[in-house]
């Protein structure tokens, strides 16, 4: 496909190509093959090494290594070859090296010479910009990767003879989803990695893969990798959401046959603060087992004008390319409710998010989670946009004994001596992330005295612990009351 569609730009009216790819190597390597199946000669620049003739064996003339002499040069030459310039995007603001662009594309519209400008970014300068055409290398599609697969592992097993690679079906077929989006390179450094730990394919690799994929993609810090997802085994109560997200698992996955069934969009869950939205957001990429990315609206904004958008929509293409994941955007409220000193970028990031939900096909499912549904806006939370919005309450007095028993455990203490019932009776009103707090004080208290914890101890750390819905019983009283018929119940 590359191959074909840089033959036919090369062949267009325009004289500049722009060739936007990390992978200078394989760029290189399939223009020299263009060239040669045009019957054209071919030559290739960088700063380092000079101008250099490539579809014969010449050496590269040194002499031509500074940007404007090389430019010079070529202007001045009534030969008629395809000339690659590497990594000329540091000198384009350069008005001399502008102004020979433009001659030379001037002087190439008129005859069968083509200029092309190799690097990772590129910014076309304005006076050039109508008389160039872009292009950017296709990733390797299921094809191609299983082929990147089944290269990497006879490589390994010419290395390692006395070793048998091993591929579990399901893993490679998962291992191929993990892999898209990635260069070439990428996919067979990452394949190698799998297969070079145990001579195999198997799912414990995939979640390493995931990870060097997304440090691969990301750069910025806007999205956080979350490489310790829980499942819903750890998370107490919340029947209906787990019910609600079971029937839809093998859509999410696309393992159905139903036509005209959509990919699930996504969830908002509104609650108390404290009360398990993280665990949750958690719970779903380790039930479904996804990756689960976390956006970060805090390095999300940026001082310069433009930038935050820039940086959302980044965010969202890593989130493309990691697919099937979670995208998980805590306190939502945060990152697109305005206040007075806003100038606009709030409501930019929104239509940015807007937009990409309404138009994303990928299996991206957005948990979001927020604490205050008066400062989200009713465009957001609309079925359509989103699949269903869940309240998540204060406990109930089953779920509060489901959560200590949850945290006794994770922490192993004896609970021969604790009566859970009587616990989750003192403790109305308390979130589970108080519960929780309520477990580790405990503890603290027990092992400064060197003694087990006791009813006692837990009882005595209940009665010193004024929950939030105490302190903030106006606030939590009305969100309670805001949500009573207009959200669906987590239980």
């Amino acid at each position: 496909m590359d191959f074909h569609d840089i033959s036919l730009l090369l062949r267009s009216h325009s004289s500049i190509l722009v060739l936007r790819t990390h992978e200078e190597r394989r760029a290189v390597d399939l223009l020299k093959d263009i060239a040669l199946n045009m019957s054209s000669a071919i030559f290739k620049w960088s700063v380092a090494t000079g101008l250099q003739r490539i579809d014969i064996v010449l050496e590269p003339q040194t002499h031509l290594k500074e940007p404007t002499k090389v430019l010079e040069h070529i202007n001045a030459s009534e030969f008629e070859g395809i000339y690659m310039l590497l990594d000329f995007h540091p000198y384009l603001k350069d008005p001399v090296h502008v102004r020979l662009l433009k001659e030379l594309a001037m002087k190439f519209s008129e005859n069968s010479a083509k200029l092309i400008l190799v690097s990772h970014q590129l910014e076309i300068p304005a006076e050039v910009k109508k008389m160039t055409a872009s292009f950017e290398l296709a990733l390797p599609d299921d094809d191609q990767l299983l082929k990147i697969i089944k290269d990497e592992a006879s490589a390994f097993a010419k290395e390692n003879p006395q070793i048998k690679v091993n591929a579990d079906k399901k893993a490679l077929r998962q291992l191929i989803n993990n892999l898209k989006g990635l260069s070439y390179n990428d996919a067979r450094r990452l394949t190698r990695s799998a297969i070079i730990d145990d001579g195999a394919i198997t799912e414990s690799d995939l979640p390493g893969v995931m990870q060097a994929k997304y440090q691969l993609m990301n750069r910025d810090d806007i999205l956080a990798f979350e490489f310790e997802t829980s499942n819903f085994d750890e998370l107490a109560g919340m029947q209906n959401l787990k019910e609600w997200l079971r029937q839809r698992a093998s859509f999410f996955h696309q393992n159905h046959d139903m036509k005209g069934m959509q990919s699930p969009k996504g969830i908002l869950l509104l609650g108390v603060q404290g009360c398990g939205k993280s665990v949750a957001a958690k719970a779903v990429a380790g039930a479904w087992k996804v990756p689960l990315l976390r956006l970060d609206f805090g390095r999300l904004y940026n001082k310069y004008v433009g930038e935050s958008e820039s940086n959302i929509r980044e965010a969202l293409k890593t989130a493309e390319v990691m697919s099937p994941c979670i995208l998980w955007i805590d306190e939502l409220e945060k990152g697109i409710s305005v206040n007075e000193h806003d100038d606009g970028t709030s409501q930019r990031i929104l239509g940015t998010l807007l937009t990409w939900m309404a138009e994303n096909d990928k299996p991206v499912f957005i948990v979001a989670t927020s604490n205050a549904i008066d400062q989200l806006p009713p465009e957001l939370v609309r079925k359509g946009r989103l699949d269903e919005v869940f309240f998540v309450d204060l406990p109930s007095i089953e779920v509060r004994e489901a959560i200590f028993q949850i945290h006794a455990d994770k922490r192993e203490l004896d609970k021969s001596s604790l009566d859970m019932t009587k616990l989750a009776d003192l403790t109305e009103g308390f979130s589970g992330a108080e519960i929780e707090q309520l477990v580790v004080s405990a503890i603290y208290s027990a092992h400064a005295d060197e003694a087990p914890v006791t009813m006692a101890t837990l009882i005595e750390e209940i009665r010193q612990t004024k929950p939030l819905s105490i302190l903030m019983a106006e606030k939590i009283a009305a969100l309670r009351h805001w949500a009573e018929g207009r959200t669906v119940s987590v239980d």
